[in-house]
């Protein structure tokens, strides 16, 4: 192992490049000696040498590795000197391009010293000329004067010839021909602009003498503010030229545009050379738009000035036909006179529909009546924009884009507009039912009987009077819009319903009226008609929701129905009924005084009067219209029923044996088959669930098993959910002989199987009164000193 190590040593001293070799590279390429050698050089050196050793260890490790020792020491030696001969070359390239580049550094220098010298001569050369050129400045100024001069001697006779050409154009303008006039000013301004530019470009500029030209030429900006407003006057009163002389109208037109024309020329002449001449542009093709528009709306307010008061209408028809007029007197002739890009018809257009607006808008802000909003709505949603009658006038068509126009006051203009009409017609619609209501209760007080119709039914004209107030406020609107419409139906339910508040209010005080003594002479036929109007202005609801169907499902909340409306009229209607029915059982009140007398339990009198007089009242109540005759019906036995039990409940009636509560039971089971019976006959199919009620009591009476007492309320309690327990301890109280053991089951029964009665279930015992147990008195009992 040492041998090997030995021999792999000795052999990389050998490949490795010696340090002979390696000074003679660093001197090659210009680096320091052995003496001065830098770290990283050393350090490099360091690398290679370490990185050989390792390498010819790895190769020479074994001992058959050895036999190669030749070759591996021959292929060094080449590559040695092949590095050290590529080193050499590219030294001697270098050493080369070095000498070639000192060698061109040397002739540019010589290069720049001759520039040099020779720039310094022609700056002494220069030096010695300026002195020569101050003379030049003298003979520069009388170059200048010269041009000028020739230029004042070219135009001698143009400048002498201006007073008398000023003077000829304005004898021109005073006859009214306004072309030539034109002509004779661009002669002049012509000449004015000649001597100006031959002024700007002869050298220097020169102020002074275009101030002085232009004083001179002064008289021709006078003349060109004089046919400037002779060409305005003209332009001004082109709706009457046109109808008159034409020829002058044409006149101005051509005048502008010549004017237009040499704007344009001077425009371009400017950009190549510089000169502007004074006064342009004079932008004439604006300024006549603006005359236009100016004159249009003097016109339009002297036209119309005084509209305010009931003349509304006529003074929108005759805005209608004054703009119509106007408008074809400029497509048929003004048009014809002005070239097609001014689209004069489009901009008188315009013009009138912005005076429109204006004036529609002071108009609206105005303290108008319902008649003179509607005037106003529909002048502007029909009659403006209408085909036949104004801007789509087929005259007109299709030489004016309407759509272009747009509406004559903004959208929250118009929805002021209709709101405050909406106002107004709340207003008069709110005092005319009022009217209407006050009538009606005048009427009730009368001593004619109220109307009645084909079949019989007793009803007045309150509701056709309101009906029709209503559908014409209705129908008017809907000539303006859908939107108008829908506000104004919400409005008319909304005054509707505060109306049958009204109503039902007026039928309430006349009931009052009726308790305090005064008798009207035709009470029930009133209060028949009263109920039957319900009826009627229930059909008049929903016509009115059936008018809003389409703007009901807006998300306007102000535009759907209000859902208290059918409870308005609900309650009016139940309130008559009531009074009705509060009628028949004041009459009953004596036949209800004999219940549990004896000649009430002897004998069928109390019932049989009982029905005569509800069979009297119910000739009378089928005066009423379906449905609401079958409610009279139901609300009456209902009622009935309740009277019944109530007096049987108030007289605290104990039964002392089973034979009176039989008989009391039998009792009460005649009457409700009775009344069962009656109510059948009138035409009500569901008597025998309200008759029912008293022969439950009476069945409750009649027990004679005590002990069975729970499943017979349990029963009750199934079939009248709003039954209390007070209710069945009043009852238990009448049969006189249930234990207290049985009363506290029952009762306690009664606790755990209460319910709330369902939607819709006709009550009975929850408008019956109990009466208040009596409390024993519990002090004890002093005598008084």
């Amino acid at each position: 192992m040492s041998k090997q190590s030995s021999i792999a040593r000795s052999t990389c001293k050998t490949l490795a490049p010696s340090a002979s070799h390696g000074s003679d590279a660093r001197v090659l390429l210009g680096f320091p000696a052995e003496d001065s050698v830098w770290p990283e050089l050393e350090k490099a050196e360091k690398l290679a040498r370490g990185a050989a050793l390792k390498w010819a260890s790895g190769i020479f490790y074994r001992p058959d590795q050895l036999e190669r020792l030749g070759h591996y020491r021959n292929r060094e030696t080449q590559r040695t000197s092949s590095v050290q001969s590529r080193l050499k070359s590219a030294v001697q390239s270098y050493l080369e391009g070095v000498g070639t580049g000192l060698g061109q550094l040397r002739a540019s220098l010589d290069d720049i010293r001759a520039v040099c010298r020779t720039m310094v001569e022609v700056q002494e050369e220069c030096q010695n000329k300026v002195n020569g050129f101050t003379g030049l400045g003298q003979l520069s100024s009388l170059v200048s004067d010269h041009i000028q001069l020739a230029t004042a001697v070219h135009n001698l006779h143009q400048v002498f010839s201006v007073p008398e050409v000023v003077a000829e154009a304005r004898r021109l303008i005073e006859d009214r021909r306004v072309l030539e006039a034109h002509t004779k000013l661009m002669e002049m301004e012509c000449w004015r602009d000649n001597i100006l530019y031959q002024l700007h470009h002869a050298g220097k500029p020169d102020a002074e003498g275009e101030q002085v030209v232009l004083s001179y030429f002064s008289c021709v900006g006078e003349l060109n503010e004089y046919i400037a407003k002779e060409v305005w006057d003209i332009v001004s009163c082109a709706l009457t030229l046109v109808k008159q002389d034409p020829t002058l109208f044409v006149s101005a037109v051509r005048v502008i545009e010549r004017e237009e024309k040499i704007d344009q020329v001077t425009a371009d002449c400017q950009s190549q050379h510089r000169f502007l001449p004074p006064g342009r542009p004079k932008n004439l093709r604006q300024m006549f738009f603006k005359v236009i528009e100016q004159s249009a709306a003097a016109q339009f307010r002297a036209r119309h000035t005084d509209t305010k008061g009931p003349g509304l209408s006529n003074h929108l028809a005759a805005l209608q036909n004054n703009v119509l007029n106007d408008l074809k007197v400029v497509k048929h002739l003004m048009e014809q006179c002005c070239p097609p890009h001014y689209n004069i018809i489009q901009t008188y257009a315009t013009l009138y529909h912005t005076c429109l607006s204006g004036h529609l808008q002071d108009i609206i802000s105005w303290d108008l009546d319902k008649g003179e909003i509607y005037t106003v709505l529909h002048w502007i949603r029909h009659v403006y924009h209408s085909s036949p009658e104004m801007m789509d006038h087929p005259d007109l068509y299709p030489d004016i884009d309407v759509a272009s126009l747009g509406p004559l006051i903004s959208q929250d203009a118009l929805e002021q507009l209709q709101n405050k009409y909406v106002n107004a017609v709340r207003v008069a619609v709110s005092d005319w039912m009022q009217k209407a209501l006050e009538a009606e209760v005048g009427d009730w007080c009368s001593e004619g009987e109220p109307e009645t119709d084909h079949k019989g039914y007793y009803h007045s004209s309150l509701p056709a009077i309101v009906t029709q107030m209503l559908e014409e406020n209705v129908h008017v609107a809907t000539l303006i819009g859908d939107r108008l419409k829908d506000q104004v139906v919400a409005m008319a339910l909304q005054e509707l319903e505060s109306f049958l508040y009204r109503f039902r209010e007026a039928i309430i005080n006349y009931g009052k009226e009726r308790s305090k003594g005064s008798q009207p002479k035709h009470y029930l036929l009133y209060l028949l008609a009263a109920v039957n109007n319900c009826i009627a202005f229930r059909s008049s609801v929903q016509w009115l929701k059936q008018q809003q169907s389409d703007g009901s499902t807006r998300s306007d909340c102000s535009m759907k129905s209000p859902p208290s409306i059918d409870t308005a009229v609900d309650r009016a209607m139940k309130k008559g009924c009531r009074l009705l029915i509060d009628e028949m059982l004041l009459e009953l009140q004596p036949q209800f005084l004999q219940l549990l007398s004896g000649s009430w339990l002897s004998s069928s009198e109390f019932i049989g009067s009982t029905c005569t007089v509800v069979d009297t009242y119910y000739s009378y109540f089928n005066r009423i219209r379906e449905p609401t005759f079958q409610f009279m019906l139901v609300e009456g036995l209902r009622l009935v029923v309740i009277e019944y039990i109530s007096r049987l409940m108030l007289k605290k009636v104990i039964c002392k044996n089973p034979s009176e509560r039989e008989k009391m039971s039998q009792r009460m089971s005649q009457d409700a088959t009775q009344l069962q019976e009656l109510f059948h006959n009138l035409g009500l199919e569901e008597a025998e669930r309200l008759t029912n009620a008293i022969s439950s009591v009476s069945e409750l009476i009649k027990l004679k098993d005590s002990s069975l007492l729970s499943l017979e309320v349990s029963g009750l309690v199934a079939n009248y959910p709003d039954i209390s327990d007070e209710h069945v301890s009043v009852l238990l109280d009448i049969r006189g002989d249930v234990p207290k053991e049985v009363r506290t089951t029952v009762l306690e029964m009664l606790e755990q199987n209460s319910q709330t009665p369902p939607e819709g279930c006709q009550l009975i015992f929850s408008d019956i009164l109990v009466p208040a147990p009596v409390l024993p008195f519990c002090l004890p009992s002093v005598k008084c000193s």
